[in-house]
């Protein structure tokens, strides 16, 4: 049922009056250094914060064999994160309105060169309406306002009158299996928010997403008698042109995907690492290359990885070098397929409301060439999962930033949608 205008106008006034201290928290949370691997003083931090807000809370550790078991699960190395997973859960007195997963994921990119960034990344600087930070805007600016869209019900005397249930997870950077872990937690709900730095919009539809390692081996000898030997970079690189005709390929595959085709290059193939060789007048023995690349919905993780590893088969069988020295595939880290959200469930609907009285606009939507957590619910619970957020610069690269505007905009719309679609009764 839409809320009332008094309830609304009482909502956006609530959202305003706590800001300063959402933005004050959002900095907090920038100030963990939590690369992969590292979130455990932040998972401990959020913990605290929920248990404060008088949320039940649980917190566990992934369960790697139920998460290799499981369809959705990506694959799990050697620097996967053994943090734990933080939850708090909202009971009402009552419960008559619809439930909800709110997440979030602490877990960030690391930083790069230091001196290409403006401030220390991880000390947090507001300078206009942009705050800046590592993982400001990826996304612990949404993270923040998974509690404070509560707050602000409750500031007014108001909570949710439907379980929620706000999620902190790991992993989402490298293989989305801390989401998978609250799912096989049991955790689920009627719909699901994932406030990603998304411009405002809500993502239509996702990419699936492989990390894979390619590793080529050289036969080693002195550069002044390198015409004996064979290069192990030199062949990786001509991998590197297979693996592009593959990446060409997909892209031309996008013909009749409506949520593709009009995107001039959906498909992307990354090469994210290059490691090789032990001495400059040496003809290199090793090469090993860090690989990301996206699929479209639909095709499993499996049936991709399959056609990378033929496209690189049948490169090495027509290169003198490598029908010899067949180069190794692996992977290691996503092994994630994508979702297209479908139209016209209430959810949206609820959104588009709380989006257009937050805003003045209407809710536009669009594809994200790239993985996010809403993948889990809408492909293994089959509920609305709704991945929207704040505007953004530089993710993942230098200089990150949130803009303060659009994110007051984006937890009035939070708060205002999760009135409506849990219900709301009065704090007890």
């Amino acid at each position: 049922m839409p809320l009332d205008s008094k309830l609304r106008d009482d909502i956006v006034a609530s959202v305003e009056a706590g800001f300063d201290a959402q933005v004050a928290d959002t900095q907090e949370l920038i100030r963990f250094p939590s690369l992969r691997g590292e979130e455990q003083a932040i998972q401990d931090h959020v913990f605290r914060a929920m248990r404060g807000r008088g949320l039940a809370t649980d917190r566990f550790a992934m369960d790697h064999a139920a998460i290799a078991a499981h369809p959705g699960g990506s694959k799990i190395g050697e620097g996967h994160s053994e943090a734990p997973i933080v939850v708090g859960i909202h009971r009402p007195r009552a419960e008559t309105g619809r439930s909800l997963i709110l997440q979030a994921h602490v877990d960030v990119v690391p930083a790069g060169p230091a001196d290409m960034w403006s401030a220390p990344p991880f000390d947090p600087a507001i300078r206009g309406d942009w705050l800046y930070g590592r993982g400001g805007a990826d996304m612990k600016a949404g993270h923040a306002a998974n509690l404070h869209c509560l707050d602000a019900l409750r500031r007014i005397g108001l909570q949710p009158a439907a379980t929620v249930t706000v999620q902190s997870v790991v992993e989402e950077e490298s293989t989305g299996n801390g989401a998978l872990m609250t799912h096989l937690r049991g955790y689920k709900a009627d719909a699901v928010l994932i406030p990603e730095p998304e411009d405002e919009k809500l993502v239509r539809a996702n990419t699936g997403v492989l990390w894979f390692e390619v590793e080529v081996r050289g036969v080693p000898v002195h550069v002044r008698e390198m015409g004996t030997g064979a290069n192990a970079i030199d062949a990786a690189y001509r991998i590197v042109g297979a693996l592009r005709g593959l990446e060409e390929r997909w892209n031309a595959a996008k013909a009749g995907r409506v949520n593709f085709e009009r995107e001039d290059h959906p498909i992307n193939l990354n090469i994210g690492r290059i490691e090789g060789g032990d001495w400059n007048s040496s003809v290199p023995a090793w090469c090993k290359l860090g690989c990301r690349i996206s699929f479209y919905p639909g095709i499993s993780a499996a049936e991709a990885a399959r056609e990378i590893e033929g496209v690189v088969t049948a490169f090495a069988r027509a290169d003198p070098f490598l029908a010899n020295n067949p180069p190794r595939v692996t992977f290691d880290g996503f092994f994630a397929e994508g979702y297209e959200l479908a139209q016209g469930s209430d959810a949206e609907r609820v959104l588009g409301d709380a989006h257009r009285a937050a805003t003045g606009r209407e809710l536009e939507s669009f594809m994200t060439a790239g993985y996010i957590d809403t993948r889990v619910y809408a492909l293994y619970d089959r509920v609305p999962a709704l991945c929207y957020g704040p505007t953004s610069r530089n993710i993942h690269g230098v200089d990150e930033c949130v803009s303060l505007s659009s994110l007051k905009r984006i937890t009035t719309a939070m708060a205002l949608f999760v009135a409506e679609w849990c219900g709301v009764e009065t704090v007890g």
